[in-house]
């Protein structure tokens, strides 16, 4: 579907052209055609449910790619945001932020993070943490080091330093030359990493749950694997926790899972509940790499989005919902595997809390668009993955209705392949 909206509009375009006009405003769109949009428009959402432009609603399993963690407008979150709006909503970072240094102190309370950066996205927030840790070896320890080690299938964002760290050659088509200092290997290759660490090794940076690459775990014996390297040469440990972290897999953060300290993580997409916000949190240690003037960033943290970090923050903390996400996500799992795993199309399960991965023997594309036709939204995690991100509200019910939604599609499409 994305590359025939794609192709259609590429066609739109050349006929306006050979006709020795412009392409008129009605009949093309004035954005780049960088998406392959679905032909549905979302205008309304409360909870676990959306509504499009023709009054049809969906059960929504993919929530804005883990944006909407809350659910869709979130009372509370709502409510604050509409305090703030009649009080002040910008004055950049040449001032003091009182929402910024509460939605800081609120994002150190959770985790192993003593200091926070606020950008407005997951890119900006890794592109940071990547500038951090060559800082932190070339500034404050004197060190020219530089390099970033990461790992293959990964995604970590499409700034040119970020979608070079991304382990998936298709984000870097055409735009070449990429800038030095990133070294991919593959992932739970213990003699790889080895063989890639040298004298400019500046970190390691992954993520827990390869999302983008599959829905994959990292094996916990490699990730101590690991932790033995980074002491004993010396290496920042870089943990992405764009689309894991906030709740997402059962706790705040996902490395908690495993017991680990990285000295720097990133935050995006469910921290503002929708409002654009990202954040990196580092050591104390680290403050110092980012003096005044070091980095910067015009519109994060600002106070519209400080004070959806806060709000976000506090009713999570108030309705327990990194707790939910673990007992709701086993409850998703579960009913996954008694429901499709008689179906041969699926080949597994898998993944933490409520981010949740069904790899199956084929492209999973047109079942996305069935999906929709039968009122339930979800996406892929790469060609063969079937991906679900229900809010962390999510209820049994709507985990049953979505359950017993894939489980037709995925017999249908199984009868219509033996056809």
């Amino acid at each position: 579907m994305a590359n025939s909206n794609v192709q259609a509009q590429g066609q739109l375009q050349k006929e306006g052209k050979e006709q020795g006009g412009s392409v008129s405003s009605r009949t093309a769109s004035a954005l780049f055609p960088t998406y392959g949009r679905f032909p549905i428009s979302l205008v309304k959402g409360e909870g676990s449910w959306a509504w499009d432009d023709q009054g049809n609603r969906y059960l929504d399993f993919y929530s804005g790619i883990a944006v909407n963690n809350l659910g869709h407008a979130p009372e509370k979150v709502k409510n604050r945001i509409k305090e703030q709006l009649d009080q002040i909503w910008h004055v950049s970072n040449l001032f003091e932020i009182p929402q910024q240094e509460q939605a800081a102190q609120l994002l150190a309370s959770l985790g192993c993070g003593d200091a926070v950066f606020f950008g407005n996205s997951g890119a900006e927030a890794n592109e940071a943490a990547i500038k951090l840790a060559r800082r932190y070896h070339q500034k404050i320890k004197g060190e020219q080091r530089y390099e970033i080690i990461t790992f293959k299938q990964s995604f970590h964002g499409r700034t040119l330093a970020t979608l070079t760290a991304t382990g998936q050659d298709k984000v870097k088509e055409g735009f070449l030359p990429l800038p030095e200092g990133f070294v991919t290997v593959e992932m739970h290759d213990i003699e790889a990493l080895k063989a890639a660490i040298g004298p400019k090794t500046a970190a390691i940076m992954l993520e827990m749950v390869r999302a983008e690459g599959g829905i994959h775990l990292v094996d916990p014996a490699f990730l101590q694997e690991i932790e033995t390297l980074r002491k004993e040469h010396g290496i920042l440990l870089i943990v992405d926790e764009v689309q894991t972290g906030m709740g997402r897999t059962g706790k705040w953060f996902a490395h908690q899972h495993y017991g680990i300290e990285p000295d720097i993580f990133t935050l995006a997409k469910g921290i503002g509940s929708g409002i654009p916000a990202g954040a990196m949190l580092a050591k104390e240690y680290l403050r110092e790499a980012f003096s005044a003037g070091s980095h910067a960033s015009t519109f994060g943290g600002n106070p519209i989005a400080s004070t959806a970090i806060i709000a976000t923050i506090e009713a999570m903390q108030e309705d327990h919902l990194p707790e939910r996400a673990a007992e709701m996500g086993d409850y998703l799992i579960n009913r996954l595997q008694e429901k499709l795993g008689g179906h041969p199309f699926v080949r597994e399960v898998r993944g933490k809390g409520l981010i949740v991965g069904i790899e199956c023997d084929g492209p999973v594309a047109d079942l996305v668009t069935e999906g929709q036709k039968n009122r339930l939204l979800f996406i892929t995690a790469g060609p063969n993955v079937i991906r679900l991100l229900p809010n962390l509200y999510v209820t049994q019910d709507e985990i049953d209705q979505a359950v017993d939604i894939l489980s037709q599609i995925i017999a249908r499409h199984e009868q219509t392949k033996e056809e």
